[in-house]
């Protein structure tokens, strides 16, 4: 017997999922070498021996040092022993200063010897994370411009839109239509066209910097800027910093009544 549970035990050591096992009280009754790696990293108390630790304790201090996914884990969890939850599941963010990370908290249970455990287990899902991510980034982008599309405008303007009305903080939005593009492809074809809206929107995105800014392919050849927490005042500068970006660029647009080079013009 006490082989079958040493050979139990260098399995669970081998494992990569981080475990420990926890009594109705919270108190930790087994835990696995990779869970000592995993407290580690997350800056928690290095100990040699978790034993006897209450796990919802640990939860609970997190949640006090200001980590709102403490609180959600003990929630959780507190159902599970409770019995009103079978099982929890919970995938959550845990950065560290040189990478980001995210893994998935799942708690079960199991009954042995007229005893209730609760196995507790943090996947890293970090890879899975940021492929989905990617996924979304591709969603959200135009292909040809490399600029937001027009949905993800209309998503990001909606939530842009509530947080600017909560903080109070002014919201600016720029329309910017690239004038006589038509004659541009008509005189040069359509690859100097494509050519001019990559150059254009390359122009657009170094003037969006910021995390409430966005710039966005609206149509054909019209972009769209958000700028948050950003007057009108601040806007229109930014506007005819825009300008004068895209006529530096003397693109040839020899047949437009405006300008022989590319101009656009831009309603705030």
């Amino acid at each position: 017997m006490e082989k079958s549970c040493s050979f139990l035990e260098h399995i669970l050591d081998a494992i990569t999922e981080h475990i420990v096992v926890i009594d109705n009280s919270g108190a930790i009754v087994f835990f696995n070498q990779a869970w000592l790696c995993f407290a580690a990293d997350n800056n928690r108390q290095v100990r040699k021996n978790w034993l006897g630790v209450n796990y919802l304790e640990e939860c609970r201090k997190a949640a006090l040092m200001g980590e709102e996914n403490g609180n959600i884990a003990a929630a959780g969890l507190e159902k599970v022993i409770s019995g009103e939850n079978n099982r929890f599941y919970f995938e959550y963010p845990c950065h560290s200063e040189f990478e980001q990370r995210w893994f998935k908290l799942t708690v079960t249970q199991f009954e042995t010897r007229g005893e209730r455990f609760f196995v507790i287990s943090h996947l890293n899902i970090t890879d899975l994370k940021i492929a989905e991510q990617e996924v979304q980034n591709l969603l959200r982008v135009d292909g040809l411009t490399n600029a937001a599309n027009r949905r993800y405008l209309d998503e990001f303007l909606a939530r842009e839109w509530n947080r600017c009305a909560r903080y109070r903080q002014p919201l600016s939005m720029a329309l910017i239509d690239i004038d006589h593009f038509k004659l541009l492809n008509d005189t040069y074809g359509h690859q100097r066209g494509d050519d001019c809206l990559k150059k254009v929107a390359s122009v657009l995105k170094a003037i969006s910097q910021r995390p409430g800014d966005l710039c966005a392919r609206y149509g054909g050849d019209e972009f769209a800027l958000i700028l948050g927490n950003t007057d009108l005042l601040t806007a229109g500068n930014l506007a005819e910093k825009a300008m004068r970006e895209i006529r530096a660029l003397k693109i040839p647009n020899k047949n437009s009544p405006v300008s022989p080079t590319l101009t656009i013009s831009i309603g705030l």
